[in-house]
């Protein structure tokens, strides 16, 4: 098995998301000995920014590329490459002002590219992604499952089967700053979502 976990918050250190999406993959990794590894920690290492250069480099023929688009697009290829050997993606994932982090969605626009990860057709879209695992962990410091103010399940629900990712599977730390009693449930909630979705 090969897993690769994605750290998607703009803290390197002591982020719950982290936390989560660890116990994570030392499960898989408990179960799976011999499983390798790849981390990406977006805040020690940000994936590029979609910008008005990153787009000319992406729209320009690869023969016709500066060098200096030409590492701008290997930037990005190199994040495919990573998801596209996966077995099983480990998502750690914050909420930040109701939605996911900067540094998540710069990963998401990264590895989204027509033709590459998904291709229109006369039917529609297809994700070409396929056959991966997906685990997203939560980490909130209110409590907002199964409300109209959690954003975050739905989106990463969309983008990742846009991308053909249609076996993901989510943990819930909630009430993470509602007092400690609350984050204790938090956690023991995880615990059992983590369980249920390696079951």
């Amino acid at each position: 098995m090969n897993i690769l976990q994605i750290n998607g918050s703009a803290r390197s250190e002591g982020a719950n998301s982290t936390r989560l999406a660890d116990d994570i993959v030392a499960r898989l990794r408990a179960a799976k000995p011999g499983a390798t590894l790849v981390l990406r920690d977006l805040a020690r290492d940000p994936a590029p920014l979609i910008d008005e250069a990153a787009l000319a480099a992406l729209f320009t023929p690869a023969e016709q590329r500066t060098p200096e688009q030409a590492a701008r697009v290997a930037a990005s290829d190199a994040l495919i490459a990573e998801v596209q050997a996966a077995d099983a993606i480990v998502l750690g994932v914050p909420m930040y002002n109701f939605g996911i982090s900067a540094q998540l969605k710069n990963w998401i626009d990264a590895i989204a590219r027509v033709g590459v990860t998904f291709r229109y057709t006369e039917n529609g879209p297809e994700g070409l992604l396929k056959g991966k695992t997906v685990y997203v962990a939560f980490a909130r410091g209110g409590r907002y499952r199964d409300t109209p103010a959690d954003t975050q399940t739905p989106f990463l629900k969309t983008v990742l089967g846009f991308l053909g990712m249609t076996d993901v599977r989510f943990v819930y730390a909630e009430g993470l700053n509602m007092g400690e009693d609350a984050a204790r449930q938090g956690f023991a909630e995880a615990a059992a979502d983590i369980e249920a979705a390696l079951g």
